[in-house]
């Protein structure tokens, strides 16, 4: 029987379908408060994992995330993102995880979100362009500050992971991965066999699913959508599997929150892997 729960670095008991908050418009208006409503109501549902980052809006994302929960309810882990950042003199986002620059996402974040400590901070990319020991050092010594509580890392590979690993304790790894896209198995498997969390961001690919036939099959097996298969496929696919659906649409996160509930036959599982 596939768990509902997914501890993260030892301590973070969180439900295995999460919310990635990133697609939720900040702007004023009508679209703020939908944005406030979609992220009220998936906390209702049972998420207790919403992922956003300093990329999203330049922090206006986890604005609009504290404004929507706090004060937070027990149990509600909110992660974010810092290492991309916004060019002072061509005003375009690129990788940059100098320590000045995580060491002011992080004091951001924190102010933002109105939280003392991050439980889970990820690094959004690794920079090519600063020594790796220099990134996850100054996350270390944030985390020694007690302002970070776990460190994660995206879109990395089993070397990049391996790497860091040797440097500080790897809580959680979100890389690209779905049912139809399945590049980063190497690295599941790394993650798995170390018993750290694998947030695929994009666990759906986009409005592909339904067109395969196979899980346009299956789902007419058991009256679910193409969508809710391929997330049930996700969380039978491996125990450290949690993945983060975003949506903007009421109907959409109800729809994702519901996949918790599909249960694939052996079978079923099979024929998707392929």
């Amino acid at each position: 029987m596939t768990s509902t729960t997914l501890r993260i670095g030892g301590d973070l008991d969180v439900h295995r379908l999460g919310f990635g908050a990133m697609r939720l418009p900040t702007g004023p208006g009508p679209d703020r408060a939908r944005s406030l409503a979609v992220a009220r109501r998936a906390v209702e549902l049972g998420v207790t994992l919403i992922d956003t980052a300093h990329l999203y809006g330049g922090g206006a994302n986890e604005e609009l995330l504290a404004e929507a929960l706090h004060p937070y309810p027990d149990g509600l882990l909110i992660t974010t993102k810092v290492g991309v950042a916004r060019s002072a003199d061509t005003g375009e986002w690129g990788l940059d995880a100098r320590p000045a620059v995580l060491r002011e996402q992080v004091d951001l974040a924190l102010r933002r979100l109105r939280v003392e400590r991050i439980e889970l901070l990820q690094l959004h990319r690794i920079d090519p362009e600063t020594p790796l020991a220099e990134q996850l050092g100054t996350l270390g010594e944030l985390q020694s500050e007690g302002k970070i509580g776990h460190l994660g890392l995206s879109e990395v590979t089993v070397d990049e992971l391996n790497e860091a690993r040797a440097l500080v304790d790897v809580a959680s790894v979100q890389n690209g991965y779905n049912l139809l896209e399945r590049e980063h198995e190497p690295v599941l498997a790394a993650c798995e066999a170390a018993g750290i969390a694998f947030l695929p961001w994009r666990p759906v690919a986009h409005g592909d699913a339904g067109a395969n036939a196979e899980v346009a099959a299956v789902a007419a097996e058991l009256g679910a959508t193409p969508t809710q298969v391929s997330l049930a496929w996700l969380l039978a696919h491996s125990p450290v599997m949690l993945p983060i659906p975003g949506t903007a649409r009421m109907a959409h996160l109800e729809e994702n929150v519901a996949a918790a509930e599909v249960t694939l036959s052996q079978e079923q599982y099979d024929r998707l892997k392929g």
